[in-house]
C-alpha cells in the first residue's frame, strides 16, 4: 500500500520515468525494497518542498503578515492629542499602511460590489482611487485587519477575481488619515485620560444632542461636544445636565457644550411629530417603545386620563385611535406645548388639556368624568378607562388619592380604571418594591389584579418599571360611611407613614407639605 500511494503522488510530480525504473527493481529484488523504501520517502521529501515553493511563488508578491503582529492601535490618533482640551484638527494627521489590489478600470464597479466584507471602511476614506502608475487601472483598498496576504480572500471572492481574471496581487499602500477619518470613540479615547471611561453615546432630541458628563470628563466638555456635532450629521447643538431631575416640573439646567444655544426642537417618535423647548420641559427619546405600548393596549371609544401628560408622547397617539383624552401637565411650558403639539398633529378637538398639579386633576376632572360614566345606564357599553401616571420619582405617592375617590356613588361592577403608574427602584426585586409601596398608599392589596413592566435600566441598580393594576373597587369605595372629616385624616395617615418610609428622596421632601 505504502509503495502504491508513493506511486500515485510521484507521477503526479512528473516524475514517472524516473519511478518505472524504481519500480522494475523493486519487482526483480524483493531484498532491495527497504533500500528503495527509504531513498523514496527521502527524494518524495525534497520534491515536494520544491513543488509547493514554486506554486507559493506564482501567487505570492509579498510576505505573508502575521495577524498577530498587526498594530492594535492602526486606526488610532497620535498620542500627541492626549490631553487636548481645546480641538485642533489638525494635530490627527497620520500615515498608516494598507493592502490594496489593483484593478482594470472596466471592472472595478462588478468587482467591488462583491468585496464589500474585505474593503477598508472608514469614515471619508475613498475605497477604490486612481493608480498613480497606469492610468487604466484602479487601487481597491483593502481591510488590513481582514486581508493579510494573497490567500486571504474568501473563497466566493478568489472565484470572482478568477472569473474577472483579476490576479489577487496584494500591494502596499501609504494612507494618510485626518480628523475626518477617525470616529468619535477613536478621538475621545485618544484625548481622554488613558483608562478612563469616554462619552461616545448621547440622546438625540432633533438638532440636539443631550449628554450625561461624568466629573473627569468635564474638563474636555467642549473638545467633546464639538466632536459630537462633527461627526453626527444634523446635529447642531451638544448640551450637558449639569444636575438632576429635582423639581415638579421635571425639567433641568443645562449648559451648552458647543453649538447654537437655541432649545426649540422637533422630533419624530412612532410618526408623530412633537415641537418643544427642550430646556423646559421633559423629553426622553429611550421611551418611545414605553409611549406604543401603552397606545396598543386601548380601543377606540375607550378614554385615558394622562396625569402628568409633558408634551403629549401618551396623549397624541391615543387621540389618534378615537379614544377620549384628558391631559394635564403642572408645567406651564408643557401645557403651551402640548396645545401647540395637538394642533400640529390634528387632535386639538380629541383631546382635553388642564394645568393643574396632578393631585388637583385626579380629585378634579378625572373624579367628574368617572362620575359621568358611573352614572350611565347600564344597557349603555361603558368604555375603558385608563389612567397614566409617568412621573416615575413621585408618582406612587399619588395613588392614595384614589382612596374614596367616588364615595357618595353607588358601586359600578363594569368601571374600575385602569392605572398604569410608573416608578423608580433600587431594590434588589424592583416589581416587589413598587407593588408594597403603592399597596401601602392605596390601603388595599394588589395581589391578582396587577402587574410589573420593566421599561428600562436608568442607572446602576436603578430601574423604571411601570405598575398596572386595577383599582379595587374597596379603594374607590373605601368606608362610605366615615365622614368627610374622617376620610381625610385617614388619607393623611397613609400618606404620614408612607413618607416616613421614604423620606430620602427629595421630590418627597418637596412634596410633604403639599400632599398632606
Amino acid at each position: 500500500m505504502r509503495c502504491q500511494y508513493f506511486l500515485i503522488l510521484w507521477r503526479s510530480l512528473g516524475y514517472s520515468g524516473f519511478l518505472k525504473t524504481y519500480h522494475q527493481r523493486i519487482l526483480t529484488s524483493n531484498s532491495l525494497i527497504p533500500f528503495i523504501y527509504t531513498s523514496l520517502v527521502q527524494s518524495l521529501h525534497k520534491t515536494l518542498a520544491f513543488y509547493l515553493f514554486s506554486q507559493r511563488n506564482k501567487f505570492f508578491t509579498m510576505p505573508e503578515i502575521d495577524k498577530n503582529k498587526i498594530d492594535p492601535q492602526l486606526y488610532s490618533p497620535p498620542s500627541q492629542v492626549r490631553g487636548m482640551t481645546k480641538l485642533d484638527r489638525t494635530a490627527f494627521k497620520k500615515i498608516i499602511t494598507i493592502p490594496v489590489l489593483t484593478v482594470r478600470k472596466e471592472i472595478v464597479n462588478k468587482l467591488v460590489r462583491s468585496l464589500k466584507k474585505a474593503m477598508l471602511q472608514r469614515p471619508g476614506i475613498k475605497r477604490v482611487i486612481d493608480d498613480p502608475k497606469d492610468e487604466g487601472n484602479k487601487l481597491v483598498m483593502l481591510d488590513p485587519y481582514k486581508i493579510v496576504s494573497d490567500d486571504s480572500f474568501e473563497e466566493s471572492e478568489r472565484l470572482l477575481l478568477k472569473e474577472l481574471n483579476v490576479t489577487p496581487q496584494i500591494s502596499s499602500y501609504s494612507l494618510e488619515l485626518t480628523y475626518e477619518n477617525f470616529k468619535t470613540d477613536e478621538i475621545l479615547r485618544a484625548v481622554l485620560p488613558e483608562g478612563q471611561d469616554i462619552t461616545s453615546g448621547f440622546s438625540r432630541i432633533g438638532h440636539i444632542a443631550h449628554l450625561n458628563l461624568r466629573d473627569h470628563q468635564l474638563p474636555f466638555k467642549q473638545l467633546i461636544g464639538q466632536v459630537i456635532i462633527d461627526k453626527n450629521q444634523g446635529i447642531t447643538s451638544a448640551v450637558n445636565k449639569i444636575n438632576t431631575i429635582d423639581n415638579i416640573y421635571r425639567n433641568f439646567q443645562m449648559e451648552v457644550l458647543c453649538g447654537e444655544e437655541n432649545m426649540i426642537t422637533k422630533v419624530r417618535e412612532n410618526n408623530y411629530t412633537y415641537e418643544f423647548d427642550f430646556s423646559k420641559v421633559y423629553w426622553n427619546p429611550r421611551l418611545s417603545t414605553e409611549h406604543n405600548r401603552i397606545t396598543e393596549l386601548l380601543k377606540p371609544g375607550d378614554v385615558l386620563f394622562d396625569v402628568f401628560a409633558g408634551v403629549g408622547p401618551f396623549a397624541i397617539p391615543v387621540a389618534k385611535k378615537d379614544c377620549t383624552v384628558f391631559a394635564n401637565d403642572l408645567n406651564p411650558e408643557s401645557y403651551k406645548w402640548l396645545l401647540h403639539n395637538c394642533k400640529l398633529n390634528k387632535v386639538d378637538q380629541k383631546v382635553k388639556i388642564f394645568n393643574l398639579d396632578g393631585k388637583d386633576f385626579l380629585q378634579g376632572p378625572v373624579r367628574d368624568e368617572l362620575m359621568k360614566l358611573v352614572e350611565q345606564p347600564s344597557k349603555e357599553r361603558k368604555p375603558s378607562v385608563h389612567i397614566v401616571m409617568n412621573l416615575p420619582a413621585m408618582a406612587v405617592e399619588f395613588l392614595s388619592i384614589f382612596q374614596c375617590l367616588l364615595s357618595g356613588q353607588s358601586k359600578s361592577s363594569e368601571l374600575f380604571p385602569k392605572v398604569h403608574c410608573y416608578s423608580f427602584s433600587k431594590a434588589d426585586d424592583p416589581a416587589k418594591d413598587v407593588q408594597q409601596r403603592a399597596e401601602t398608599l392605596l390601603g388595599a392589596s394588589l395581589k391578582g389584579c396587577s402587574s410589573v413592566h420593566l421599561v428600562r435600566n436608568v442607572a446602576p441598580n436603578k430601574e423604571m418599571v411601570c405598575l398596572t393594576f386595577q383599582v379595587p373597587a374597596s379603594v374607590l369605595y373605601k368606608n362610605q360611611t366615615m365622614t368627610q372629616g374622617e376620610q381625610f385624616l385617614k388619607a393623611g395617615m397613609d400618606k404620614f407613614k408612607y413618607f416616613i418610609r421614604n423620606f430620602s428622596s427629595s421630590q418627597s421632601k418637596m412634596r410633604l407639605n403639599k400632599l398632606v
